[in-house]
């Protein structure tokens, strides 16, 4: 029920006692606002890490060659492991059952051009399941297919950035660029959240590229997609049983670490989950070690006030107050001053991630830095809470001295 005078009676103990409750209210609003800031860096930490696997899928398995480091089978090391089709072939062949798409990769850069606008850019030979990928989302016409890669076909489809540099508004699907002393044909356009870079490729199909670098059958790679189904454990084991399957076939030394290299995208985002986890947990104990500060602060202030008034309520209960009306006014003022400046940390530590955007994520790696809005406030309520009983136990003792007592303290 609300009392008038009971609060006016707060508001001139906090009046004419400024300094007391500025500190209360200071110890309150910074563990709040460390707090929030906290974790609102640990996020935007987690954003930049989640943004990194943005542009591919995790059940991804990168496959490259390299140079041997051991002789074996009769082979001097140092000797260049190349893949080409047939391995292209076998892979398909073999672990059938496994996959959900796999295309080779050849990558080279070339100068692009449009009527009188060109520039140099990554040009990808591929097959028709580097969209799925890659992610990558048709905006315009359509994707590499079955049929541009049977036909070594001079079509191409363009990054979103290639279109706008080299077209502008103009209409790119039908259209023709010309690059390498050839034209090709735009019979699409795709967009890419893995950021610029990855929207300024243009990709045609693998087997023209070959035809044009003089009709090798050699690829820089190959990525293997395989069915989500089978899990991290399975991916790991398919690894496995893919590496060392290249290896017999390639006559690598089972245990050379330099003649074909495997990448799984799951292994990476496996690191990246238990690296954010880790650093979870260390935000979550350094702000709870925060909070705790806080209402240690709050405690040895309530402490203090509570003996600086014994005399205040040893006359007022002197004059007929009861011990439960000086501990709810106790309790009202402290839940009223933490409450205020809980939230007014809250207010500034939100503010300040805010300001901060993408200001740090190429210095410090953090990206759009926030707090979930029900985190910061259960913690602002659990100081409250942690306060009113700070200021409960003191309060709770000193009502149950005797006036006379209370009187005579100084």
């Amino acid at each position: 029920m609300f009392n008038r005078d009971r609060w006016i009676e707060i508001f001139e103990t906090i009046k004419s006692n400024k300094l007391r409750t500025f500190l209360a209210g200071f110890t309150v609003a910074l563990g709040i606002l460390i707090f929030v800031v906290l974790f609102g860096l640990g996020n935007g930490l987690e954003n930049t890490f989640n943004e990194y696997f943005t542009d591919t899928k995790f059940n991804n398995i990168y496959i490259n060659g390299g140079r041997t480091s051991k002789p074996y089978a009769g082979y001097e090391s140092n000797r260049l492991i190349e893949l080409d089709n047939e391995d292209l072939k076998d892979i398909s062949n073999k672990f059938d059952f496994f996959i959900e798409g796999l295309t080779p990769r050849i990558t080279i850069s070339g100068e692009v051009g449009y009527k009188l606008k060109s520039n140099n850019y990554t040009i990808r030979g591929v097959g028709p399941s580097n969209q799925d990928s890659e992610m990558n989302v048709v905006m315009f016409g359509r994707y590499i297919n079955v049929l541009d890669v049977l036909n070594n076909e001079k079509n191409v489809v363009l990054g979103r950035l290639v279109k706008q540099d080299l077209f502008g508004d103009e209409d790119a699907i039908g259209k023709y660029v010309s690059g390498g002393g050839r034209s090709w044909k735009v019979v699409g356009v795709y967009q890419d959240d893995g950021g610029d870079n990855e929207e300024r490729i243009i990709y045609t199909a693998y087997t023209t590229l070959q035809k044009i670098l003089k009709n090798t059958d050699k690829v820089n790679s190959i990525i293997l997609s395989y069915k989500p189904s089978i899990g991290y454990e399975g991916a790991l084991e398919l690894e496995k049983k893919l590496k060392s399957f290249l290896k017999n076939k390639k006559k690598v030394d089972p245990s050379d670490p330099r003649g074909l290299r495997l990448r799984s995208a799951a292994k990476d985002m496996k690191d990246n989950q238990d690296f954010s986890l880790a650093l979870n947990y260390i935000i979550i104990f350094v702000g709870i070690g925060t909070l705790l500060a806080g209402i240690i602060g709050i405690s040895n202030i309530m402490v203090f006030v509570i003996k600086e008034r014994t005399k205040e309520f040893g006359i007022r209960k002197a004059v007929g107050a009861t011990p439960s009306s000086i501990v709810w006014m106790v309790l009202q003022e402290s839940i009223f001053i933490t409450t205020i400046s809980g939230y007014i940390g809250l207010f500034i530590g939100v503010g300040f991630l805010s300001a901060l955007g993408d200001t740090l994520k190429e210095e410090f790696y953090i990206t759009d830095p926030y707090v979930d809005l029900n985190t910061a406030i259960l913690a602002t309520v659990m100081l409250i809470v942690f306060g009113a009983i700070a200021g409960y136990i003191p309060a709770k003792r000193a009502s149950k001295i005797k006036p006379i007592l209370a009187l005579n303290d100084k």
